[in-house]
């Protein structure tokens, strides 16, 4: 077969135009890559190179109200291991857990990080002590994708005494992470689990600094120092409180280890929190990097409920210490006065209907105007004042005092209090049916039992109205400007009436074993029904909510004690903290002052 010449040339000039396109292409690809696309293979390359290694920030140092640390950092060590794929990590968890102690759930949750983020360390040990450390750097050769690093360390010197307040921190958990993700929280991050660390969690955080480790194509370790520039953390400013360091320790020792229940202190004017501890209590130190499973079990299986914070969350009955709103709501109305007596005397109980209601003293206080009422917590008074009032206008009047509303602390998790809503017939029927209930419920409410259950903090907050003006403060934790809101109006001869009341029940009424030796203690007891028995006696919370001096209050306190029996044993309780308060800050005040 023959081919014509120009056959020849024609299919020489197609070969010679197919290879020079690709000679073009290939010099075009070449350029591409080597020139256009330098700067991104390069940083490729860097990134299959190159492992960021999570500095953590400093968090914000907590301070009280003088300057005592309530929270700090200190110098601790953090152990994680970088890997290529999750069948490797799990390899090198085994291997690992022959030097050092991993159980299987610790292992898993090493995993589960991993698989929010491979490209970063998996955290293994958040907290390590030195010795765990000593001993993984004797086998560091072992394990070529271990880095082993110092890490600020959450440190609270006094752990339990302010656990209520302070919380605690915690890794971020995978709820969290899809939410605050866009906020820069990254798997493995240490974030604020309750508490002022919580509530500030964006004031407290800092921002993360990073460290760059270089890498085989197995993830393996082959330099940690100098790859790239460091990126240095950012440590966040100190947060200053209201808190009084000492009188909280003072608060936690009172409660100890056996008492339930909880105490809130707050300035009157400011709404400043100077105390609130909720017992029992747990050491925040134990929650750092990750708590141990045994001693979270125990918590949680406690019966005294130590992760509940009884000072904000827990719900009670306030028992007579709301005898005040009663007498306040009448004083608005102008359905009684402070020297007026009621139509039947105590004589240890009524009748009202078919049903007999008791006073707490049996012996009965015979006739009594409203601030002997208020002194001796005569309830055969306040049955009739609640009666007088009317269940329409004591529910109206409790909603206006506050009864259904949070206080408004700045802390997470606050709790509403329970209190029926308005119109009260309305609430009563769709609870109990229209016949299932009657005027009988006036009865109850105007002593603070029935469908009222207040919290410690609230209450707290009620009496800074009645230290005052009438205008309630919001508890404050963390400095910021007052806030106030008035609660009632009374005229001043009404305000000296109830004030001296209070002042009463405790120089001559029901907390006469609590009165301060050289100061004016002014409040009340109460001890509310609980619903629950010890064989057939009803376990009793105890209540006081008091301040001083009762002329020129600097101290509102509020004490809850669960099943603690007679709100005496809550008066003692709060006589003893008011009295440090006050001699504390006056002794404070001379030595400032000078000769």
């Amino acid at each position: 077969m023959s081919f014509h010449p120009n056959d020849v040339q024609r299919r020489g000039r197609i070969a010679s135009g197919v290879l020079f396109a690709t000679f073009l292409f290939l010099v075009g690809s070449f350029f591409r890559t080597q020139i256009l696309q330098h700067a991104q293979y390069v940083l490729q390359s860097e990134e299959n190179r190159l492992r960021e290694v999570p500095l953590p920030a400093p968090r914000g140092v907590i301070y009280d109200r003088r300057g005592a640390i309530i929270a700090e950092n200190v110098p601790g060590y953090s152990v994680s291991l970088l890997s290529p794929r999750e069948d490797s990590l799990r390899a090198a968890l085994k291997r690992l857990s022959g030097t050092v102690s991993i159980t299987d759930d610790q292992a898993e949750a090493v995993v589960r990080r991993y698989r929010r983020n491979p490209n970063r360390p998996a955290v293994i040990f958040a907290d390590a002590t030195f010795d765990l450390v000593s001993r993984l750097e004797e086998h560091r050769v072992e394990f070529p994708g271990l880095i082993i690093q110092a890490t600020p360390k959450r440190f609270y010197p006094d752990g339990a005494a302010v656990a209520s307040l302070v919380g605690y921190t915690g890794e971020i958990n995978e709820g969290e992470l899809s939410t605050l993700a866009a906020q820069g929280y990254k798997a493995g991050q240490q974030i604020g689990k309750a508490g002022i660390e919580k509530q500030y969690e964006k004031r407290l955080r800092g921002r993360e600094g990073v460290r760059f480790v270089e890498v085989d194509a197995r993830n393996r370790v082959v330099k940690e120092a100098g790859a790239r520039q460091d990126i240095s953390p950012d440590g966040a400013p100190p947060l200053y409180t209201n808190l009084d360091l000492d009188l909280q320790k003072f608060v936690a020792g009172i409660f100890g280890d056996s008492l339930q229940g909880a105490a809130v202190a707050i300035e009157p004017q400011t709404g400043e929190v100077l105390a609130l501890h909720s017992a029992p209590s747990f050491d925040p130190n134990r929650f750092i990097g990750f708590i141990p499973a045994d001693y979270w079990r125990s918590l949680q299986n406690d019966p005294r409920r130590p992760l509940v914070n009884k000072a904000i969350q827990g719900r009670y009955p306030p028992g007579s210490t709301w005898k005040l709103a009663t007498a306040i709501v009448g004083l608005e109305e102008g359905l009684v006065k402070l020297g007026d007596h009621m139509p039947i005397p105590c004589t240890g109980g009524m009748q009202f209907g078919n049903r007999y209601f008791k006073c707490h003293d049996k012996r009965g206080h015979g006739s009594v105007n409203l601030t002997e009422a208020i002194e001796k917590s005569c309830d055969v008074y306040f049955y009739q004042l609640g009666l007088r009032i009317g269940l329409l206008k004591l529910v109206a009047g409790g909603i206006t005092l506050g009864a259904r509303e949070r206080s408004g602390i700045d802390l997470p998790n606050e709790q509403r209090p329970q209190f029926p809503t308005a119109p009260a017939n309305e609430y009563f029927d769709r609870r109990y049916g229209a016949r299932g209930w009657n005027q009988s419920a006036s009865l109850n409410l105007a002593i603070g039992q029935g469908e009222n259950s207040q919290t410690v903090v609230n209450m707290a907050r009620f009496y800074t109205a009645l230290a005052t003006d009438g205008a309630a403060a919001r508890p404050q934790v963390v400095r910021a400007a007052p806030d106030r809101q008035r609660l009632f109006q009374l005229d001043s001869v009404q305000m000296a009436g109830i004030r001296g009341a209070l002042a009463g029940v405790v120089s001559r009424g029901t907390a006469s074993a609590s009165r301060i030796q050289g100061i004016v203690l002014a409040g009340k007891t109460g001890t509310a029904q609980s619903g629950k028995f010890q064989g057939v006696a009803e376990l009793n919370h105890a209540w006081f909510v008091g301040f001083a001096p009762a002329d020129e209050p600097k101290i509102v306190v509020a004490v809850m004690i669960e099943f603690g029996g007679h709100g005496t044993r809550a008066a003692h309780i709060a006589s003893k903290i008011i009295e440090h308060y006050l001699k504390v800050t006056a002794q404070q005040f001379i030595s400032t002052e000078g000769p």
